[in-house]
């Protein structure tokens, strides 16, 4: 290797794992606002002595952003159907805080939305699951798991 491939390689690993570091730490600060959130959720319910479901929906809300950030910190990936998870909690919590106001045809497109984001996740399941990655089908592969030592 010449001097402007090895300078090549050690720039580019340092500025990945600063990447990596940066990450890490605003992957943290989230977590952190999520479960202060979510104190802070508790402690309205507490003083107003009653739990509504919007609370409950907003309480789904929280545990899967940290459902996700915990995803990534074991995995190192992120799946796509956890930020389709929270859409859709998100828009069933809107479509019930809000339904008195709203007229029908925002009642349908917030419905099809949520339909449309089902639709979704199902495809991408299905597609996961019928043309798995190649890591995927490496690792669940019958010669691989039980191999004899």
């Amino acid at each position: 290797m010449d001097v402007r491939s090895k300078t090549f390689v050690r720039v580019r690993c340092f500025f990945s794992g600063g990447l990596d570091f940066i990450e890490y730490v605003g992957l943290l600060i989230i977590a952190i606002a999520t479960t202060v959130a979510i104190y802070q959720e508790v402690t309205v319910m507490v003083q107003a002595r009653t739990v509504r479901l919007a609370d409950l929906l907003l309480m789904f809300l929280y545990l899967e952003v940290l459902a996700m950030i915990g995803q990534y910190f074991k995995t190192g990936q992120l799946p796509v159907r956890f930020p389709l998870y929270i859409a859709m909690v998100a828009l069933a919590r809107y479509l019930i805080l809000d339904i008195k106001e709203m007229n029908e045809l925002r009642m349908l497109s917030v419905v099809a939305a949520i339909f449309l984001l089902t639709l979704g996740v199902l495809a991408i399941r299905y597609g996961h699951v019928r043309f798995p990655y190649r890591e995927d089908a490496d690792e669940s592969a019958p010669e691989k798991r039980f191999v004899k030592e």
